[in-house]
C-alpha cells in the first residue's frame, strides 16, 4: 500500500508514533511529512519521533512530492494529529502547503483520507468544517480510545486509536484487542 503521513500541530504526538510503530516499510510504501508545528509537537511531547528506515520523509513546505499531484497512484493519507486549523483549511481547500494540497488531492481524486482531531471541546466553527470533510469524502476519525481492554500503558491507550486507523486503512493488526461477546 503507498501511504502518506501527515502530523500537524495538534497535541497527539504519540498516535503519530505508534502508527509509524506499526506500519513496516518492507510492506507498504510510506511518505511522511510534518508541519513545522507538529515538528514542535512532537519535540515537547515525546522528543524525537523515531521512523523506520525506508520511510520518505518531505518538508512540508514544497510542493516537488509525488502525492501532490492527482496522476501519482496513492492509496490513502492519514493526517494524525490533525489540528482544528489544518481540518479547517483542507475543508476550505487553500492547498497552501504540502499537507493541504495533498489532502486537496485525495479528495478530488477520492482517494481514502483520514483526518484524526485530538481537538476538544469543539465549536460550531469546527464541527461545521468536520461535516464539509465528510460531505467532500473524508473520514473523521476522532482521537478517541476506548478502555474496554484494560489498558495498562499510555501506549496501550493510543494503541486503540491506531488499531482503528489501521482497520480503516484495511491494513492487519494482530495486536488489536477485538470486542467479543461474554
Amino acid at each position: 500500500m503507498k501511504l502518506v503521513i501527515a502530523a500537524s500541530g495538534a497535541s497527539g504526538a504519540i498516535y503519530l508514533q505508534r502508527l509509524l510503530d506499526k506500519l513496516a516499510p518492507s510492506g507498504h510504501e510510506i511518505h511522511l511529512t510534518l508541519s513545522r508545528h507538529a515538528k514542535q509537537v512532537v519535540a515537547e511531547e515525546i522528543g524525537e519521533l523515531r521512523v523506520s528506515e525506508g520511510v520518505a520523509r518531505h518538508e512540508d513546505a514544497g510542493m516537488n512530492v509525488p502525492f501532490v499531484s492527482g496522476s501519482a497512484r496513492f492509496d490513502a493519507m492519514v493526517v494524525v494529529p490533525c489540528s482544528m486549523g489544518t481540518l479547517g483549511r483542507i475543508a476550505h481547500g487553500t492547498s497552501e502547503s504540502t499537507i493541504l494540497r495533498a489532502a486537496d488531492v485525495f479528495l478530488k481524486e477520492r482517494r481514502k483520507l483520514i483526518l484524526v482531531p485530538r481537538e476538544t471541546p469543539w465549536s460550531l466553527v469546527h464541527a461545521r468544517n468536520v461535516v464539509a470533510v465528510i460531505e467532500a469524502g473524508a473520514t473523521v476519525l476522532p482521537a478517541c480510545p476506548s478502555f474496554y481492554n484494560r489498558p495498562r500503558s499510555v501506549e496501550d491507550i493510543a494503541d486503540t486509536v491506531v488499531a482503528r486507523i489501521l482497520d480503516h486503512l484495511g491494513i492487519e493488526n494482530p495486536s488489536a484487542y477485538r470486542w467479543k461477546s461474554p
